[in-house]
């Protein structure tokens, strides 16, 4: 039985993708993506899984995520997704067609929140300095 293992980050989360042969089933922590909630998140997840079309039929995706936000889970989810369906079916039209869509399907966005400094709000804003 051929297993796939993809994995990916966007920002603090981390998903972990296993890719096996079975109905078209897929989970996303546990759940169901049909009943995965909130719909935005969902639209996200299932993007590299409509694409792909029907090489998804005849394979389970397991996914699992941690760390960050909903949306940062998702994104890492859904690029962890398009690497995993991409290397079980070893498809090149599959991965031009993924980076003509969006290329951060199959490449990570590296960008991470900047740590917040002492005497200040946030990571570049300051206190006002009054000289009257």
């Amino acid at each position: 039985m051929k297993v796939v293992l993809a994995s990916a980050r966007r920002k603090t989360a981390r998903a972990r993708v296993v890719v096996k042969e079975g109905k078209g089933r897929v989970f996303i922590n546990g759940v169901p993506l049909e009943i995965l909630e909130p719909e935005v998140v969902r639209l996200k997840i299932m993007e590299p899984i409509l694409l792909a079309g029907d090489l998804v039929k005849n394979i389970d995706i397991h996914a699992e995520a941690r760390g960050g936000g909903i949306m940062g889970q998702a994104s890492a989810i859904r690029t962890a997704i398009a690497r995993a369906i991409l290397e079980w079916s070893g498809s090149e039209e599959l991965k031009k067609l993924y980076l003509a869509y969006d290329r951060h399907l199959l490449v990570e966005d590296p960008r991470q929140a900047e740590p917040k400094k002492p005497h200040g709000r946030s990571a570049r804003a300051k206190r006002q300095k009054s000289y009257r």
